[in-house]
């Protein structure tokens, strides 16, 4: 009869993973992968790559938020030189404005009132 005996797992088994190719690469010594073992890398890079876009998403929505907010300064400072502006042409478009820059070149004001031209129908 055979005799039951205890067999060893193999360490040197060899995969095709992407994984394995990285364990490859950076030759986890045993004090490294007594701490951190392989078999929970993929959730450790998971994590890793989330928090980059967290951080990344957070610059981006910074930069944003500063460019908004130059905006709308630059906004309120067109609508105040608006206003300004409109005023200025408001109050140099009146009469006695447009009489006193008349007057500068030699143009008097009417005294007499418009006359109405009426034409027959003949």
């Amino acid at each position: 009869m055979a005799v039951n005996t205890y067999r060893l797992p193999e360490k040197n088994k060899k995969g095709n993973g992407f994984f394995v190719l990285f364990e490859r690469l950076l030759r986890i010594d045993s004090t490294l992968a007594e701490v951190i073992h392989v078999r929970f890398l993929p959730q450790i890079l998971y994590v890793s790559f989330l928090c980059l876009l967290y951080i990344g998403n957070r610059h981006y929505a910074e930069k944003k938020t500063r460019s908004i907010h130059v905006l709308q300064q630059r906004v309120e400072d067109l609508r105040a030189d608006y206003t300004t502006l409109k005023a200025d042409y408001m109050f140099a478009s009146k009469q006695s404005e447009v009489a006193k820059k008349a007057a500068r070149l030699g143009l008097q004001e009417s005294s007499v009132p418009p006359e109405k031209i009426v034409l027959s129908d003949k």
